[in-house]
C-alpha cells in the first residue's frame, strides 16, 4: 500500500528529521532509507536519484517511509501540474515547488496535488540564495499562504531567516535544509521555528548512517 499524506493529516513529528536522499544508486538509497526509517519522519528525494534509479522509485520508497518529493517545480501552470500530479500518483506524499513563479502556478500545484502537500521555496540554503530568492522570501511565504501551500522551505544555514519565515506564515509547516554538510545545526534550526531538518550527506555518505541519524535527533531533543 503506498503510503500517501493528505491535507486532513499532518505528516508524523516523532523526529522531525526528514532525510535528504540524493543518492543515486537505488539499490543502495533502499537500504540506507531501510537502516535510518526509525529515525526519520519523511525521505526526500530529488532528480539525481529520480533521474539515474527512475521514477518508480517514488513509489518504492513510499512502502517504507512518506516521500517528499524535492523537484522544485518552477513553470508554468500547466507542466506545474503536470509534474504534481504524476508524482503524487506515484505515491509522493508532498512536493517542493518553487514560488517564484506567482499565484498562478503556486495555486495549480496545490489543485494538482489532490490532497497531497506541497511546500513552497522561499529561501534556499546555500550561499547563492542571498543574492535574489532572500530578499523576497517573505513575499513568497505570504504568497504561498494565500494559494494554500502546506509548507514552506527555510534554511537550516540562516537560522535568522527562519524566524522572518515563520512570522509571516504563522503555524504552517517550515522544513529546514542545510543541517549537516552545509554547516547548518538541528537543533538551532528547530529554536528558530522549524518544524523538520532535513540532512542530507551527512547521513547517506556515512559510514553508519543509522548512527548519524540517531545523534541528529538527539540534538533535535535537546531543544524540543
Amino acid at each position: 500500500m503506498l503510503r500517501r499524506l493528505y491535507a486532513d493529516d499532518n505528516m508524523r513529528k516523532d523526529t522531525r528529521l526528514v532525510l535528504a536522499l540524493d543518492e543515486t544508486d537505488g539499490e543502495k538509497a533502499l537500504a540506507i532509507v531501510d537502516k535510518v526509517s526509525e529515525y526519520i519522519d519523511a525521505v526526500k528525494i530529488n532528480w539525481p536519484l529520480v533521474l539515474t534509479a527512475g521514477p518508480e522509485m517514488i513509489t518504492k520508497l513510499s512502502d517504507i517511509s512518506e516521500v517528499i518529493c524535492d523537484f522544485k517545480v518552477a513553470d508554468i501552470p500547466n507542466t506545474v501540474s503536470l509534474i504534481v500530479s504524476n508524482a503524487v500518483k506515484r505515491g509522493a506524499s508532498a512536493v517542493i515547488v518553487h514560488a517564484f513563479t506567482g499565484d498562478d502556478s503556486l495555486r495549480a500545484a496545490v489543485e494538482a496535488a489532490n490532497g497531497a502537500e506541497i511546500y513552497a521555496v522561499t529561501e534556499m540554503s546555500h550561499p547563492g540564495a542571498k543574492m535574489f530568492t532572500a530578499q523576497h522570501a517573505e513575499e513568497m511565504a505570504k504568497l504561498g499562504v494565500e494559494c494554500g501551500a502546506s509548507g514552506f522551505i527555510a534554511p537550516a544555514t540562516r537560522p535568522d531567516r527562519i524566524k522572518a519565515i515563520r512570522a509571516v506564515v504563522g503555524d504552517k509547516k517550515i522544513l529546514s535544509p542545510g543541517v549537516g554538510a552545509q554547516g547548518g545545526s538541528a537543533s538551532s534550526a528547530i529554536q528558530a521555528g522549524a518544524d523538520y531538518v532535513i540532512v542530507g550527506r551527512a547521513i547517506y555518505n556515512s559510514e553508519d548512517p543509522k548512527a548519524v541519524a540517531r545523534t541528529v535527533c538527539e540534538d533535535i531533543r535537546t531543544v524540543i
